[in-house]
């Protein structure tokens, strides 16, 4: 039984070598003319084999194909290269992290929106990340860090709450942009981002509709975890 185990094995590398060598073949094709007879013996000798022995073959087709099949990139290896291997980022609390709209909301309620915590996350572990936001009362900033905390944004060291921003005016959100000079600004707002394209390298425009892009460094998206392919 082992015997017959082995000599099984032994055929399928066989069949996988010479699966291969018809592989490149076709890559690097060779003049018939260029071969002596052995190497044409040896060629129509194959083809006989694959006629006779094509579960072999697709066997060991199959072990190829599995061999050469793209790896999936990490969602780490996608952040990188989606941000250009930016290391600064600024982004908008509502619409992106927060599923609230509007300050008035802000208000009433504070909800964490799950499904981009974990790109967040993967953006704080090789940027240095900004949160910003404008609320109408100080007890709404209360509110936004203790959902943020409750979520678990504090929790893996790259991000504190000392980085997460708070103004009163729309306006004001675009000062702490340009102060902290970033290679990417995420944000909501179509009038921030167009301010903003003269002077931050990237941009990304979170709208749940299709819009046209403000300048050739602006980058729209549905959501930030779309973006990113997460979704």
């Amino acid at each position: 039984m082992a015997e017959s185990s082995k000599e099984e094995l032994l055929q399928l590398i066989k069949r996988f070598g010479a699966y291969l060598t018809v592989k490149m073949s076709s890559i690097f094709p060779i003049s018939l003319h260029n071969l002596n007879s052995r190497s044409i013996g040896a060629i129509a000798g194959l083809c006989c084999c694959n006629r006779v022995s094509s579960s072999e073959d697709t066997r060991a087709q199959n072990v190829v194909d599995e061999f050469f099949q793209p790896v999936k990139p990490t969602l780490g290896q996608i952040v990188r290269q989606k941000l250009s291997e930016g290391r600064k980022v600024t982004c908008r609390l509502l619409g992106v992290v927060l599923e609230e709209s509007t300050p008035e909301e802000l208000q009433k309620q504070v909800t964490v929106r799950y499904s981009v915590l974990e790109v967040l996350l993967e953006i704080t572990k090789f940027c240095d990340l900004y949160l910003m936001e404008r609320v109408l009362d100080d007890e709404t900033e209360k509110k936004v860090l203790l959902a943020l905390e409750d979520a678990g944004v504090f929790t893996s060291g790259g991000l504190v709450k000392e980085k997460v921003l708070f103004c009163s005016t729309e306006n004001g959100r675009t000062s702490f942009v340009r102060q902290l000079e970033p290679d990417w600004h995420i944000d909501t707002n179509p009038d921030i981002i167009f301010q903003l394209s003269r002077f931050i390298k990237y941009q990304l425009h979170i709208s749940p509709t299709r819009t046209e892009r403000a300048a050739s460094n602006v980058f729209n998206s549905p959501s930030l975890e779309q973006f990113f392919g997460c979704v």
